[in-house]
């Protein structure tokens, strides 16, 4: 009776670690889901035609800007660099070819990194842009950037 009572427990047991590890990978497609979209539908476009709203729904309020532009340190608020946005020719509006792709994602509970590559103008952007779930929305904490020459 004990080892049908032990065997019973251990299937059981198997079963809720299944469903654990499906319902975690169902989560991890979601938030990777979400935050693809968020990067599509609100960054590489509000970079794209510099919408200045639409990439104020991507990144938290505090968020830090660093890297390098043709071998020159970069380094703004997030106040600075949609001033920035909103007072340049925007690429859609410059006729120069652009492109924004996701290289890679790494989602870890709350915290994520996208890795990513913008073309725009004249230069080829290699980013790190550092993601935190608040309230069930994922938004940029970081930006890290570098030119980097094709």
């Amino acid at each position: 009776m004990k080892c049908h009572l032990l065997t019973a427990f251990a299937i059981l047991l198997m079963g809720c670690r299944q469903s654990a590890n499906h319902f975690k990978m169902e989560t991890l497609q979601k938030d990777s889901t979400a935050i693809s979209n968020a990067l599509e539908n609100y960054y590489f476009k509000g970079i794209y035609e510099g919408d200045v709203d639409a990439l104020s729904q991507v990144f938290n309020t505090g968020t830090l800007l660093f890297g390098d532009v043709s071998g020159q340190p970069y380094a703004k608020t997030l106040d600075q660099y949609l001033d920035g946005v909103k007072h340049r020719q925007s690429p859609k509006d410059s006729g120069k070819p652009f492109k924004g792709e996701i290289l890679n994602l790494k989602v870890v509970n709350s915290i994520a990194i996208a890795e990513v590559r913008v073309k725009m103008y004249d230069f080829n952007y290699h980013e790190f842009l550092s993601f935190h779930k608040f309230n069930e929305r994922w938004l940029i904490v970081n930006k890290m950037i570098s030119d980097i020459k094709e």
